[in-house]
């Protein structure tokens, strides 16, 4: 249950980042709602996971599924750059917060 708490934490924490963008600074007031909340429900649920999961890992795994769907939500929304290094890059990414996941003694 806590490997589910964590893949919540990183799903709300690309909900944050996102909201961030769009809140235009702070000045949209449903954005910066929105930010909020994800960010309040995505530390709670780190917070759960790190009960039971080693901390290093717990935060390594959540900032890497954060730092994932950050770029993906980018590249599909935003438009930010899509070339062949950035790819590699996040499939390192994803493959390294596969690996700690397969590691952890939890």
């Amino acid at each position: 249950m806590s490997w589910l708490y964590l893949i919540a934490a990183g799903a709300f924490e690309v909900g944050f980042t996102t909201c961030l963008k769009l809140s235009d600074n702070f000045s949209d007031w449903r954005w910066t709602t929105a930010f909020g909340v994800c960010a309040f429900i995505s530390f709670s649920l780190l917070s759960e996971a790190a009960k039971v999961i080693p901390l290093g890992t717990a935060y390594a795994v959540w900032t890497g599924i954060g730092a994932f769907g950050t770029a993906l939500i980018g590249i599909v929304f935003f438009k930010d750059p899509l070339t062949f290094w950035r790819v590699f890059f996040l499939v390192l990414l994803i493959g390294a917060v596969i690996g700690l996941k397969f590691v952890s003694a939890h």
